[in-house]
């Protein structure tokens, strides 16, 4: 299962939300490629990067620090937040992301997701963001009457490589992610999951990885930014 270290871009800084909410966020960092490189030099193998200004506008906002970042490291990067047509995931993909991650769009659009998998086979990954399993879009702001597990596997056929899957009333808030939640996703669909939201310690990834459920990995923020999650001795524990 791999770890994702999560890199949420507002502003220009590193900050986290305390569930989801722009106006209670925290900066850790000033220097987002400086935060990348930190990841890495502690064993990282994938960042998770976050537009957060992005996703409330609808396009890139925070290109500049994504870029810096692409430029600080070489491990492999995934990206979401206000990409939301096919120029913006080429032009992505271009500058060198690994994989771009579709959330309101799938939703609104979900043809978009479909050509785009088509089209960059292994790029392109659903972020499904949910409060009680209802799924929200617009920075999550927008709540909609979809279920989450009806939008995942509206994409069984697509060819897409992730759902990123978050609980939204768990995300900053360091209480430990919705394990049952998350792993009846990733039992419900034959795509690979990536839990998101909540996660606060090592016991909260072994848990995750002991649920049952085929997971492809686990997305944490504030507790590596806070310490309550050491990168290195997670990174050790999901290997053994």
């Amino acid at each position: 299962m791999i770890l994702y270290p999560a890199i949420d871009l507002k502003d220009g800084q590193c900050v986290r939300l305390y569930k989801g909410a722009m106006e209670q966020a925290t900066v850790f960092s000033d220097d987002p490629a400086a935060q990348a490189r930190a990841f890495v030099a502690a064993g990282c193998e994938w960042l998770h990067l976050v537009d957060l200004n992005g996703a409330f506008a609808g396009h890139p906002v925070n290109a500049e620090a994504v870029e810096s970042i692409l430029a600080a490291v070489d491990v492999p990067a995934q990206l979401g937040g206000g990409i939301r047509d096919m120029a913006t995931i080429e032009r992505w993909l271009d500058r060198g992301l690994a994989r771009v991650i579709l959330g309101t769009v799938a939703v609104e659009n979900p043809e978009l997701v479909r050509e785009a998998a088509r089209a960059f086979p292994g790029k392109v990954a659903v972020g499904i963001d949910a409060r009680g399993g209802r799924v929200a879009t617009r920075g999550w702001a927008e709540e909609t009457e979809v279920q989450a597990t009806d939008l995942a596997r509206s994409f069984e056929d697509a060819g897409v490589a992730a759902i990123i899957y978050t609980d939204i009333d768990r995300d900053g808030a360091m209480q430990g992610p919705n394990v049952a939640a998350t792993a009846a996703l990733a039992l419900a669909v034959s795509i690979p999951v990536i839990a998101s939201g909540g996660v606060s310690s090592i016991a909260d990834l072994i848990a995750l990885k002991g649920s049952g459920a085929p997971l492809n990995g686990a997305i944490s923020g504030r507790a590596l930014y806070d310490g309550a999650i050491d990168l290195g001795a997670a990174l050790a524990a999901l290997k053994d």
